[in-house]
């Protein structure tokens, strides 16, 4: 039986989970119902969370649905003694969880310059705003290749591989749309694969360029977005600034985006 709805504060929509699916004993994905006036931009985040003690427990989440999707999907860690991860984690279809009303963020394309590719480079549950991004039709009209490379310890962390893999080639829509301009790169950091190494690695080292035959990285024609750990946005923010990256943002669009506001408890 769905649970009985609880008070909801103004500032939040109300939403009913629909599908739970645990990748992992660290991440976890879930849908919920979506308010037909919650808008958002592709690569957003919004204050997500459950009604705790009668007070909202919130943190920030990136949707991982698409703009256009009907309901919302969100990419979540696992941290036992984390405030709100350690409760959300044992959400159930019917639960009732908390929307915040006014999405935002930085990974949107507006706060990016126009180019030629885009690297979309994720680590971990980092990858949840891109998945959004990869199913966005306009985000193909403005670049020539989207590229996704996403790294994680085990390759049962790929969360969404096939995705990338089959489903959104032979998407009846999108499909037609991603075809050609839509590379995925898988990396582990633990086990065999066919791609091994940390993101920072991959490019410093040229691997991730000659793997895909593409050029390295160049702020006259490449825009890149970044979300993952603390340490890989401040590594690739090195990297990326050393070779004349510029940090956009919403009132002035560069080269190079990251999102700071990052799930960790």
């Amino acid at each position: 039986m769905p649970t009985a709805a609880p008070a909801i504060p103004p500032a939040f929509f109300g939403e009913r989970v629909t599908w739970v699916h645990h990748w992992t004993d660290r991440q976890f994905s879930f849908r919920c119902t979506r308010d037909t006036a919650f808008r958002f931009r592709a690569g957003e985040f919004a204050m997500i969370g459950l009604m705790v003690n009668g007070k909202p427990l919130v943190r920030a989440y990136s949707m991982a649905s698409p703009t256009w999707d009907e309901e919302l999907e969100f990419l979540s860690i696992k941290v036992q003694e984390g405030p709100l991860t350690s409760r959300l984690q044992h959400v159930a279809v019917g639960d009732i969880v908390l929307i915040g009303r006014k999405p935002t963020g930085t990974l949107v394309t507006d706060n990016l310059l126009p180019g030629r590719t885009l690297w979309l480079l994720a680590t971990g549950t980092g990858l949840a705003p891109f998945l959004s991004l990869a199913r966005e039709p306009d985000v193909y009209d403005r670049y020539e290749k989207v590229v996704v490379v996403h790294t994680v310890r085990e390759a049962r962390e790929l969360a969404h591989r096939a995705l990338f893999e089959t489903e959104l080639p032979a998407h009846e829509f999108l499909g037609e749309i991603v075809a050609g301009k839509l590379v995925y790169y898988p990396s582990l950091t633990r086990e065999p694969f066919h791609h091994q190494g940390r993101v920072t690695t991959l490019i410093e080292s040229g691997r991730l360029f000659a793997d895909l035959g593409l050029p390295g990285l160049d702020p006259a024609h490449d825009r890149v977005m970044l979300c993952g750990s603390e340490a890989m946005n401040r590594d690739m923010k090195a990297i990326l600034e050393a070779r004349g990256f510029q940090e956009g943002s919403n009132h002035a669009p560069g080269t190079y985006v990251l999102e700071k506001a990052f799930v960790t408890k």
